[in-house]
């Protein structure tokens, strides 16, 4: 019969699991049981014996800090290729447009504000984590604010998370087709079932996207992170290189018919420029760096994890895709200047929309958000398992269903509802400003004991003012959104 003892809950991190078979953790151990050494490697080896972990208040200060006994694997390299997925959206086919409504110095300053906004964002995440030991987004939040605030942060990593994964498989049915009709020659779409984008989204669900949801962690995503960011990188090469091949003012495909005077400042940069569009830009820029769902998972399985290793992590995945989005940016602007549409790709279709280039950048963005739905993926799986199943151990089956549920869910909200962009659009105002400014900095205020920070001290004055500057955010993008239903047109103000 198994002998069951109690041991301090520091020793399951040194183990890394329920039950003590090896003696190889003298090392670990030597600095707290130098005198019981010996004879804990004696009962080790002879009664593997399960481990009663007693409650964490008994632990000193230093000990608390310690996280749970997952030992991550995954790579520096992997961890940013994942980071920088979640960060990349299809927001970046709107960033020329925006750039075209506030001139190049105004986007490059605001761009560099939000830039560094994201990166504070992930400092006062993981200076909440790191206090109380916890890498859950969720149960930051139940220590916030009680199991309300655990609630309220999965709730909102669900929605927003299950909206980005709507916009990618809306991109898919819409674009797919079309991509499919150009490399067919064909100038309508038939009623093949291959010309269908509710067919297509299903195959590519089921053959791209489930495999890569049922991966056990992250980490395993990093390389297909790593396609989907250099099929990004091939759509910035070939913007640069569309630069340099079309000239202005544009000469639109099949259109020979006397065109009208063209303006002395037509194909000239502006570097400021402020019109009715301007403010618009501001919640498009401001959510173009949403990763904090993420963050956290990838801190978890990350090897040899420290705050300072996320930190340049976060920092090195948020300069990579400002330099992304800078570049397509301004490439793309002054590719058309004035005339850049809403879409930069779709602006390119009215040059030559058989052009072959365009169409093969098409499929690259396709491939490029397919990619980024399973790392979207994960964080609401774990939400919904800190919410349903908080003490239960990893089961595959509960992995492999809450995957299907999830896709099945959002498959029938992209084919039956034809509006749903729009309705997400009112969540994504919503939940985006809460995961980037609003919650984080509520976390850093709530949980950084007031010995260590006081409250009117200045790093929670500022997590102060960065929680104000997300419900300004909030409340701007709602109101352009309802300003728009009004007026009959339509945007998206999201980051994804």
């Amino acid at each position: 019969m198994k002998q069951s003892i109690t041991v301090d809950s520091s020793l399951l991190l040194l183990f890394g699991k329920r039950s003590v078979s090896k003696c190889d953790i003298r090392r670990n151990l030597k600095p707290l049981f130098p005198a019981a050494l010996p004879l804990l490697c004696l009962l080790s080896r002879l009664f593997p014996f399960p481990l009663n972990l007693s409650p964490l208040s008994q632990l000193g200060s230093k000990q608390r800090q310690l996280f749970h006994p997952f030992e991550g694997k995954t790579s520096f390299g992997m961890s940013v290729f994942n980071l920088s997925n979640a960060i990349m959206g299809s927001g970046i086919l709107g960033l020329a447009y925006a750039m075209s409504n506030t001139g190049i110095v105004l986007f490059l300053i605001l761009l560099t504000c939000i830039a560094c906004l994201s990166c504070y964002s992930i400092h006062l995440l993981l200076c909440s984590a790191g206090v109380v030991g916890i890498r859950a987004y969720e149960q930051l939040g139940q220590r916030a604010f009680g199991h309300p605030g655990k609630i309220l942060a999965a709730v909102i990593i669900t929605l927003h998370n299950i909206g980005a994964m709507s916009s990618y498989l809306f991109i898919v049915k819409s674009e797919l087709p079309l991509v499919i009709q150009a490399f067919l020659g064909q100038t309508s779409i038939t009623e093949n079932w291959f010309m269908n984008g509710n067919y297509l989204i299903i195959i590519v669900t089921i053959c791209v996207i489930f495999p890569l949801a049922t991966m056990k962690h992250l980490g395993y995503l990093g390389y297909t992170s790593g396609f989907s960011l250099s099929c990004m990188v091939f759509f910035l090469s070939a913007v640069i290189y569309k630069k340099f091949n079309i000239a202005c003012p544009l000469e639109t495909f099949g259109n020979f018919s006397a065109t009208p005077p063209i303006s002395e400042d037509t194909c000239a940069a502006k570097y400021f420029t402020i019109n009715h569009e301007t403010a618009y830009t501001i919640p498009i820029l401001a959510f173009a760096f949403v990763c904090h769902p993420e963050v956290l998972p990838v801190y978890t399985e990350l090897s040899n994890p420290t705050k300072r290793r996320m930190q340049t992590i976060g920092n090195v995945s948020v300069f990579g895709m400002f330099i992304m989005y800078f570049f397509t940016a301004i490439f793309g602007y002054l590719t058309f200047y004035g005339g850049t549409e809403a879409e930069l790709l779709h602006t390119y279709s009215r040059v030559d929309p058989l052009d072959t280039l365009i169409l093969c950048v098409r499929l690259a963005v396709l491939v490029a958000v397919t990619l980024t739905v399973p790392v979207v993926l994960f964080p609401i799986r774990r939400a919904l398992q800190q919410l349903l199943f908080p003490e239960k151990p990893f089961h595959w089956l509960r992995h492999i269903a809450i995957a299907v549920c999830l896709l099945f869910a959002v498959n029938l909200l992209v084919i039956f509802v034809p509006n749903i962009r729009d309705i997400f659009g009112i969540t994504g105002a919503t939940t985006a400003p809460t995961l980037i400014f609003i919650l984080p900095g509520l976390f850093y205020i709530r949980i950084i004991p007031k010995n260590q920070e006081p409250t009117r001290s200045r790093p929670k004055i500022q997590a102060a003012c960065f929680t104000t500057l997300g419900f300004i955010f909030m409340i701007m993008s709602l109101t352009f959104i309802i300003l728009d239903w009004i007026s009959g047109e339509n945007r998206s103000l999201g980051g994804h």
